[in-house]
């Protein structure tokens, strides 16, 4: 007589105080231990679906992802930031549904989880070393060390790593001295094709086209009639300073006939 096998076919999971999720109870406690149990919640997963993409031009395996992880949709909320989650077929990738996902660590070192992380951190590297030109060649050894080194830092202050922040850890990762920005190309290519499709123009048909007055924007109709006022405006005042100074000169002239003149002192 065959073995009964228990499976897994709900959990109950809690938002801890790290604003994460962690699993409480599971349907199959026999080979599922809890403690330190983390499952990737609806948010975050449309994040990481987000961040796998790039990698496909890489090396990445959706169908390697599928398997890593079992998928929950939510079943009712239990109050108290509880809520029980049901097995799910739902495609992570595909599916309209808010899901959970759990990793499947039975086996923790060869099992699907496992090879998962092994393929982003090789696409990742690839990208990386695609996109930088690194002194040397970034290698896998290298960001798997660095990276493992964090997490037994968390390990040693008895700090549980979220399955979420392993991943993150990976898709995220830069050499020191690089930032995540630089992985953005300075103009999108989009806007480049737009631009290869402009046609070339002389120097006669653009100043044509600048004085148009059909392809002015309102804001600039107005722009130009301020000018103007402002054009005006500084003419008026320019008047009214020369005749002020001419008044200026002609009291200066009246006041220096009116007053006596000084007697020179001539040499004896």
């Amino acid at each position: 007589m065959a073995k009964a096998t228990s499976t897994l076919d709900w959990c109950i999971v809690r938002l801890g105080e790290d604003h994460n999720w962690w699993v409480d109870e599971t349907s199959d406690p026999v080979r599922w231990d809890v403690d330190g149990l983390s499952i990737i919640d609806p948010r975050q997963l449309t994040h990481l679906v987000e961040l796998v993409d790039p990698l496909r031009d890489y090396g990445f395996d959706q169908d390697a992802m599928e398997r890593a992880f079992i998928a929950f949709r939510i079943e009712r909320d239990l109050g108290n930031g509880k809520v029980r989650v049901k097995r799910t077929k739902e495609s992570i990738f595909e599916s309209e549904e808010k899901l959970f996902a759990l990793p499947d660590i039975l086996d923790e070192e060869n099992g699907p989880y496992a090879d998962l992380l092994d393929l982003l951190t090789r696409c990742r590297v690839k990208m990386l070393n695609d996109l930088f030109d690194f002194e040397s060649k970034l290698t896998v050894d290298e960001v798997e060390d660095e990276i493992r080194e964090e997490q037994n830092s968390n390990f040693i202050e008895g700090k549980a790593v979220h399955v979420f922040d392993e991943l993150i850890a990976i898709l995220d990762f830069m050499p020191a001295g690089y930032e995540t920005d630089d992985e953005q190309p300075a103009k999108d290519s989009e806007d480049e094709a737009d631009d290869a499709d402009l046609p070339e123009l002389d120097a006669d048909e653009e100043e044509k086209l600048k004085n148009d007055e059909s392809l002015k924007w309102d804001e600039d109709e107005e722009k130009d009639e301020d000018d103007e006022k402002d054009e005006d405006d500084k003419d008026g005042d320019d008047d009214d300073e020369d005749e002020d100074n001419e008044k200026d000169e002609k009291e200066d002239d009246d006041e220096e006939d009116s007053q006596p003149r000084r007697k020179t002192r001539g040499k004896r």
